[in-house]
């Protein structure tokens, strides 16, 4: 079974399903993936064996009907709430915190049969797209080391794509399960808010963050992605955002009627040749399975950068502000510099915040509309892969591109309020991982899923090196 801990969360289901090894085997064999691999890579920051084999004798024992995951071992980023395990948003003003209760999306992995782990490392208080903190240190990539797994749910991926995990929960506001996702190697959803509850997400996900920020799953396949959408979706009642929306299913005849766009770059920050290359290669396997994919590169991208700008960098400095207020000299030096990036610009003003927010509705307004002749959209996730640990700056096409400006890719489409998946499909010249972004419009998410399947089945999850046994 030394492979077993690397294969698709589907078929570890199937395999305890058919009783070919147990819950608690299964448990046994995520044990020793992360004894052995957890001091390496940092990536799981909560983990009692004990805790773990109980569950799984629990779930043995039970006489409740199995769940669709039952069996399953699974983590879930630290900054959305599980019962007994600490929910520390990597922030030693937080050393300690233990949640209560599960989240909603938590609560319904549990229902379902699956295991729980232990919670993973991320940037303090999400604000970063590097996995680092005074807390437990920096997160390492599977794939190499000294590069970062991405952020904020850099601790999840990592986790995933070295074996240590099944599956798990991250959660994006600007990209943070789509980043590490395309920086590990794995695949990862950022649902349409709402449709997988963010009830117990810290920090909540409320005003901007409402459309920015959503739970998502992360996997090694996009059929995982899509068995875990459909368990954990569902509208929650007390959710003002959430929609009576219920599971589409699009059959391959109506998945070829559509006309998918896509582009390798936004014409402001240019993308390295690998992959522009990935890009190319996704649209060659969707042509040849009979899709029409068509350039194409909706004109209000930097409409809603901008404002994504202002409502995350911004706006979120302006939230932290009372929980840091008198604590500066205890900060990561990773939040360091996100405040010290949004305090270039003075804090948005009554009038100003109230103009964004007009002008938020006809941006996403003329982003739909373009998108109504392109329902699908194909194209990068960052401008680069995952680069080494504290670099903030590099040289593409003879420009240079900044930190924050190389992630663009991911960020329209948090402003949008769009499901976006990403897929493993290309890797650069140091041996990386190079994902894709399949993005559709707002509560399609099956349908991202559907095109994004079609493309992982031609490329599929490589495991790192470093993962097998």
């Amino acid at each position: 079974m030394s492979q077993f801990t690397l294969s698709s969360a589907a078929g570890q289901i199937s395999l305890i399903r058919e009783r070919h090894i147990s819950p608690l085997e299964a448990a046994e064999e995520h044990i020793d993936q992360i004894e052995l691999l957890n001091p390496r890579l940092n990536a799981i920051t909560d983990f009692d064996p004990d805790r773990v084999r109980a569950q799984a004798r629990a779930l043995m024992a039970s006489s409740v009907p199995r769940g669709p995951l039952f069996g399953l071992c699974v983590t879930v980023k630290s900054s959305i709430a599980a019962r007994g395990l600490r929910c520390e948003v990597g922030s030693v003003l937080r050393r300690g915190a233990v949640a209560e209760e599960d989240a909603v999306a938590v609560a319904r992995l549990r229902g379902a049969g699956a295991i729980l782990l232990g919670s993973t490392n991320c940037p303090e208080f999400l604000m970063a797209y590097e996995t680092d903190n005074l807390l437990y240190g920096r997160t390492g990539n599977p794939w190499n080391l000294e590069y970062i797994p991405g952020g904020s749910s850099g601790g999840e991926a990592a986790a995933i794509a070295s074996g240590m995990s099944a599956a798990g929960l991250g959660s994006d506001s600007g990209g943070s399960v789509r980043v590490p996702a395309h920086s590990t190697g794995i695949c990862a959803l950022k649902p349409t808010p709402g449709r997988i509850p963010g009830a117990g997400h810290v920090p909540p996900c409320v005003g901007p963050f409402s459309i920015l920020g959503a739970i998502g799953p992360m996997a090694r396949t996009v059929d995982d992605l899509a068995l875990l959408f459909q368990t954990l979706s569902g509208q929650d009642p007390a959710d003002p955002i959430g929609a009576p929306t219920g599971p589409k299913i699009f059959s391959p005849a109506e998945l070829r009627q559509l006309t998918i766009g896509y582009f390798q770059d936004d014409g402001i920050v240019p993308v390295t040749r690998e992959t522009r290359a990935a890009v190319d290669a996704a649209v060659d396997v969707l042509r040849g399975e009979g899709f029409r994919v068509q350039p194409f590169r909706p004109r209000a991208l930097e409409a809603a950068r901008k404002l994504w700008w202002k409502f995350f960098v911004r706006s979120g400095a302006m939230f932290l502000e009372p929980i840091l207020r008198g604590q500066i000299d205890r900060l990561s030096p990773i939040l360091l510099e996100f405040l010290s990036i949004a305090h270039q610009e003075p804090p948005l003003t009554g009038d100003e915040l109230l103009r964004a927010w007009a002008e938020c509705d006809q941006v996403r307004g003329e982003l739909l509309l373009e998108m109504q002749q392109f329902p699908v959209l194909l194209c990068p996730v960052c401008a680069i892969p995952a680069f080494r640990h504290g670099e903030r700056s590099w040289t593409i096409e003879g420009q240079l591109v900044r930190y924050l400006d190389a992630m663009r890719y991911a960020q329209w489409f948090n402003l949008l309020a769009a499901p976006a998946a990403v897929v493993p499909v290309g890797k650069s010249s140091e041996g990386l991982p190079i994902g894709v972004q399949v993005v559709a419009r707002p509560y399609q998410d099956e349908l991202a899923l559907a095109i994004a399947g079609v493309i992982d089945k031609a490329f599929g999850f490589v495991s790192p090196p470093m993962a097998i046994r």
